[in-house]
């Protein structure tokens, strides 16, 4: 599991140094992912939302985030 954060500027930041404001995501991989390069995912959790990502691809965007809720429910489904 990695402890890396993955730091980003808000979307209300300017180019100019005005309101700049950094937030980070601590991103882990998934148990089921192996270190070979296949089926690897991340999730990085906070309160109001969880992200998921292609771990091979780190810095790649888009990645797809969820209301806690939902993901709860989609983790429940594939059990």
């Amino acid at each position: 599991m990695s402890s890396e954060l993955h730091w980003f500027k808000s979307s209300y930041s300017d180019d100019e140094g005005g309101a700049c404001v950094e937030v980070a995501l601590g991103w882990h991989k998934s148990s089921y992912s192996n270190g070979e390069g296949g089926a690897c995912v991340e999730i990085a959790a906070t309160p109001a939302s969880v992200h998921v990502r292609d771990s091979k691809r780190p810095t790649s965007v888009p990645h797809l985030t969820f209301r806690p809720a939902a993901f709860t429910a989609f983790l429940g489904s594939l059990r």
